[in-house]
């Protein structure tokens, strides 16, 4: 299912379910209710809860915002230190020159074709993802430089291929959510009980009323959506944060 169409339906649920429950509660009152006989004391609660809850939605997007921002920049980091292999195997003879490119864009390849949906539904990397990228070190620490030039080549392409081992090891570390279920319980319940805090204050059903009830329901529905599609830091289609080798290793998208 497209994020988008989950965002539309969250949204126009949560308008959906506030506006028949203030016209389920507007039958029930009387006619001699006097809204104006609200305490006090619940208008200055419902600021509170919504000082309190904004605070946590904020911390909780700068959360999942900065784990996403940090599982991109490994993504980057590991397609660049590949990138920079087959780049710098250049000097190398053409025997080893040709192994070393045809493994990492064998390894390339798997990434972008089956371990991102497999890490978009399991959290975790394929085993054979790691088998690829030690073949890959196994090429570059294997070969003997034979000139001077391959002698100065061999310890930054040795470099490299650590950095992209490091960088996946990043990757697996935000193949899965960041947000602790105790996290969402506490969401999930302060949207309850901002919402809540409208029928409290005797909301009627005015047009005015009504419609700043909807926007509010769904301003909290976006905002909850939005931290459920960052807490994958990696995505939920399975292919969007590939970009970085798609774009270094054009063909890796095409089959292999």
């Amino acid at each position: 299912m497209s994020a988008w169409l989950v965002l539309t339906i969250a949204m126009a649920a949560a308008c959906v379910v506030v506006l028949v429950i203030v016209m389920l509660n507007q039958r029930r009152i009387g006619e001699n209710d006097d809204p104006s006989e609200t305490p006090d004391v619940l208008e200055y609660m419902t600021m509170m809860i919504g000082v309190v809850y904004a605070i946590v939605l904020g911390l909780a997007i700068a959360g999942v915002w900065e784990a996403r921002g940090a599982a991109e920049d490994a993504v980057r980091t590991e397609a660049q230190a590949l990138h920079e292999v087959s780049a710098r195997a250049a000097v190398y003879p053409e025997k080893a020159r040709e192994k070393i490119r045809r493994d990492v864009d064998v390894y390339v390849a798997h990434v972008v074709e089956r371990e991102w949906p497999h890490m978009a539904r399991h959290d975790e990397l394929t085993g054979r993802g790691t088998v690829l990228l030690d073949r890959v070190r196994r090429d570059v620490s294997s070969h003997v430089p034979r000139t001077e030039l391959e002698s100065q080549t061999y310890q930054p392409v040795v470099d490299q291929v650590a950095a992209a081992d490091s960088a996946r090891t990043a990757r697996a570390e935000s193949a899965g959510a960041t947000m602790p279920g105790v996290v969402w319980f506490g969401l999930i319940a302060g949207a309850v009980a901002s919402v809540g805090m409208i029928f409290m204050l005797q909301i009627r059903r005015s047009g005015r009323e009504l419609l700043m009830a909807g926007l509010f329901s769904a301003l909290i529905a976006f905002l909850l959506f939005l931290i459920w599609n960052f807490d994958a830091p990696l995505g939920r289609d399975g292919h969007t944060s590939a970009a970085p080798f798609l774009t270094l290793f054009p063909g890796a998208g095409g089959g292999g």
